[in-house]
């Protein structure tokens, strides 16, 4: 699996000819919006900075990505997908499994995790988590909310350098690691526990 980061919640994540991306920035957002071919995408808020699929191709010419926008239960090409509202209804919260590895991206999730949350999302391997503060999780809450799902792999999303400081201080739990993209497999995942992974932006 190869995890690759294009800024503010968005990220491609890719496991064979499989891609799936999660809340591009739209055309209208001050983020740039990605540009590449995906079978799958995963859409945590109507707003302009993770509604942008349109922006993103099919994987064939002419076809067009399946678009999840919201809390249920889907299954796409052999992958089951799980949104979990969250923030009332102005978020979603997505839990998956691809390679024997679950993944759980957090969207735009601004309250303290709850124990419904916890439960509704179960494990989770690896983590995208927001830490910017403001309409967000901020670094003390979102080292909170990362403790708590006791994820293997930890990848911050929306952040300033002051605010991944703080997160990293306040988290603690197993190393920091910065790297341009994250190859990872399940074999990866034993020895790990709460491991950081700073992701440099695509772009």
């Amino acid at each position: 699996m190869v995890i690759t980061y294009y800024g503010a919640a968005c990220f491609k994540v890719q496991s064979g000819e499989t891609v799936l991306a999660f809340n591009p920035p739209s055309k209208e957002s001050e983020y740039k919006s990605p540009r590449f071919a995906s079978d799958i995408v995963l859409v945590s808020s109507n707003h302009k900075d993770y509604n942008g699929w349109e922006s993103l191709l099919g994987k064939t010419e002419g076809a067009k990505p399946f678009v999840a926008e919201g809390q249920g239960e889907y299954e796409v090409s052999g992958i089951y997908i799980k949104g979990i509202g969250s923030n009332g209804r102005n978020n979603t919260v997505y839990s998956l499994v691809l390679e024997d590895i679950s993944i759980c991206h957090l969207g735009a999730l601004s309250k303290e995790m709850d124990p419904s949350l916890k439960e509704a999302v179960g494990e989770a391997d690896i983590l995208f988590i927001p830490i910017g503060g403001g309409e967000l999780l901020d670094p003390q809450k979102a080292a909170g909310a990362a403790i708590h799902l006791e994820a293997k792999v930890v990848i911050p999303m929306n952040y300033d350098e002051s605010q991944l400081k703080q997160f990293i201080k306040e988290f603690g739990a197993g190393g920091t690691v910065a790297a341009d993209k994250l190859t990872i497999k399940k074999k990866d995942l034993a020895e790990k526990k709460g491991e950081v992974v700073v992701l440099k932006p695509v772009g």
